[in-house]
């Protein structure tokens, strides 16, 4: 069970993830529509969790992710996941690159909570500190044109691993994906860090440099 402070204007969906997340188990100890609420909630709670939209009032452009990234700052290892409608890879890259190291990371679409199971297990990774990325999102991501981006350096299956590793995927799980054993994975990683000259000593947070990257070349699109 974890205590969750919930952030989303819409009612509905407000209402709706309130009851999905505690026939789950876990307490909504707070359910909010504003991104200042939702910092104060998160002052007087002390959630193990925050579960926020990226828009919310007053100007529906991007409070609810600004109020996620001075949490993690006032609250350093404060587990986040994020919540949006559109695949804004701007939006995932700035989270996972503007918050201070320690805890876990989340960046969703909304469309993935209707898939119960996948949403609260992405829910229990970043409680455990783990970085997960929308797959959606890495597509985008990776969605660069290869003859004059980096990727282009990159086999087919080097580029499938880049896609596990962007969305959060240990080695283990990503063995167990593909088929392969996880000393083949170590190979394809290693391998992927040296052609993108990328720093091997990120570790479990290598998924921070692997966005970087792409954010770094998004331009190249």
């Amino acid at each position: 069970m974890v205590r969750v402070v919930l952030a989303e204007d819409a009612v509905l969906l407000r209402a709706g993830l309130v009851e999905l997340l505690e026939r789950a188990g876990h307490e909504v100890v707070a359910a909010v529509g504003e991104a200042e609420t939702l910092r104060q909630a998160v002052e007087r709670e002390r959630p193990g969790i925050v579960v926020t939209d990226v828009r919310m009032p007053p100007g529906f452009r991007d409070e609810g992710l600004r109020a996620a990234l001075a949490l993690r700052a006032a609250h350093p290892g404060l587990p986040i996941l994020v919540l949006s409608q559109y695949v804004a890879s701007a939006y995932a890259t700035r989270l996972v690159l503007e918050s201070p190291p320690g805890g876990g990371l989340g960046y969703l679409l909304k469309d993935r909570v209707g898939e119960v199971a996948e949403f609260l297990e992405a829910l229990r990774r970043v409680g455990a500190g783990e970085t997960v990325i929308d797959p959606e999102v890495v597509r985008v991501l990776l969605g660069h044109r290869a003859a004059t981006h980096p990727l282009g350096r990159l086999t087919p299956r080097e580029r499938e691993v880049l896609a596990r590793m962007a969305e959060g995927g240990t080695n283990q799980s990503i063995a167990k994906i593909l088929g392969v054993t996880e000393a083949a994975v170590v190979k394809h990683a290693s391998n992927i860090f040296m052609k993108l000259d990328l720093d091997p000593a990120e570790g479990n947070r290598r998924v921070l440099a692997v966005l970087a990257h792409l954010r770094a070349h998004e331009g190249d699109r």
